[in-house]
């Protein structure tokens, strides 16, 4: 939301905004455009027919007074993802999707575009190295979006994605999550079955086949082109993944099989936008990924230290394979918190199992006081640890508990992941894991 609020007043609109918290970096990048409310809350006298639009965010209730105020005098009210479509239904449009790695997706598409200078809007959920905001709408041909399936807002209750309409669509993978408005995994992957219907006939589905679920759901779509990816031809030397092509090796940035996975959909993506496999690999060579995906925050000659978003059973599994397999010499100590609506929920815990077992050491941190204010039921210790089916897994839910375990674990010849949608319990991640190897 503060990114839009960002992009449309850079295109000359005036654009003014409301809540009740705004917290960094929204905050200072609000305030650094002139975009930060003078006053904290809502302010329903503010909103009036002057107004020639009103976006509403998804944390936002639906007894919201500013609201109610603009439902009563019938002021027109979008989405975020309903305004985005709005503003690009004349380019043709790129989206996104899956329960895994859309954003590294997304990303590496981005990098590519901009590395050989096209014209593109796009809108994505991670901060990139060369962007300056994570939305850019102008008159661009081309638009890539981060298709997100969880709902677009308090009064539309469809998934974002469903609102884009894709012509060029990709979906990496579908593994259950948003619990909380999808009860069970069929009513969840009838949301991929939405998606793929609006792609038109002369369209095109890019989607990867290592995915059963995913597979039964493509071979239904009307797409006239449809495009299966899988993991390409690899090695790793000396801690780095080199891709093995005909026409020779390319060294990469980026490791991991899901992150090849998802570099190949990148790939289909781009030849759908006229780039050449070759273009491609030039540039994605390049490509270091988007913030907090399997993102490095320090190392020396014996450790390295990586954090990254991953917190459903899907992703813990794919990220904590594929650091185990790029050091596999090395002690990998897995950390993860436990911090989502989805993931504090008791049945869906068992959702876990299995899913650290490339650790050699697992550790799992929750707040008891993040249950309570999610309104759950509380879950225990021994619920945690049954659920990722590990004897040996060591479970945290006080912060300096956690830090004080990490601060005397000998880290010379093991690496640290760090993964969590949250900071486990306030810390400044990357001072602490700097602080633990200096």
């Amino acid at each position: 939301m503060h990114n839009l609020a960002i992009a449309l007043k850079q295109n000359g609109h005036e654009v003014t905004g409301s809540d009740d918290q705004i917290f960094d970096p929204s905050r200072s990048r609000l305030a650094s455009h002139g975009l930060l409310p003078a006053d904290m809350g809502w302010h329903p006298n503010k909103i009036d027919d002057s107004l020639d639009a009103i976006i509403l965010g998804m944390h936002a209730r639906i007894d919201n007074p500013e609201l109610l105020k603009a439902q009563e005098i019938g002021a027109k009210v979008y989405s975020y993802p309903e305004f985005i479509y709005e503003q690009s239904k004349d380019k043709l449009r790129v989206v996104i999707g899956g329960s895994h790695g859309k954003t590294t997706i997304t990303s590496m598409i981005l990098h590519v575009l901009k590395d050989l200078g096209r014209d593109f809007d796009y809108l994505v959920g991670a901060q990139i190295e060369g962007f300056d905001t994570m939305v850019r709408l102008s008159d661009a041909p081309v638009i890539v979006l981060e298709g997100d399936e969880y709902l677009s807002s308090p009064i539309d209750r469809r998934p974002k994605f469903h609102l884009y309409h894709p012509q060029v669509a990709l979906i990496s993978g579908i593994a259950w999550d948003h619990i909380n408005v999808f009860p069970t995994f069929d009513n969840y992957v009838d949301q991929f079955r939405i998606f793929v219907d609006a792609i038109p006939a002369d369209g095109t589905l890019v989607y990867c086949s290592a995915d059963s679920v995913l597979n039964e759901v493509a071979s239904h779509t009307k797409a006239a082109n449809s495009q299966p990816y899988a993991t390409p031809a690899h090695r790793i030397e000396n801690g780095v993944t080199v891709l093995e092509l005909p026409s020779g090796d390319i060294p990469l940035e980026i490791f991991g099989e899901h992150n090849l996975q998802n570099m190949n959909g990148a790939r289909l993506v781009c030849n759908a936008l006229d780039i050449s496999d070759d273009m491609f690999y030039g540039s994605i060579s390049r490509f270091t990924g988007a913030a907090r995906r399997l993102e490095e925050i320090t190392r020396n000659d014996h450790t390295v230290i990586y954090k990254d978003f991953a917190h459903s059973p899907s992703k813990l599994k794919a990220t904590t394979t594929a650091v185990k397999t790029q050091w596999p010499d090395r002690t990998l100590v897995a950390c993860m918190e436990l911090h989502t609506f989805s993931s504090l929920t008791k049945e869906f815990l068992k959702e876990y199992h299995g899913a650290m077992d490339a650790a050699d050491k697992a550790v799992v941190f929750f707040k008891e006081e993040t249950i309570a204010h999610k309104k759950l039921e509380p879950i225990s210790v021994e619920e945690v640890k049954q659920a990722f089916q590990r004897d040996d897994l060591i479970v945290f839910t006080v912060s300096e508990e956690l830090q004080s375990w990490l601060k005397a674990t000998k880290w010379s010849g093991s690496n640290l992941l760090l993964m969590s949608s949250g900071n486990f319990g306030g810390i400044d991640v990357d001072a602490f894991a700097k602080g633990l190897l200096a």
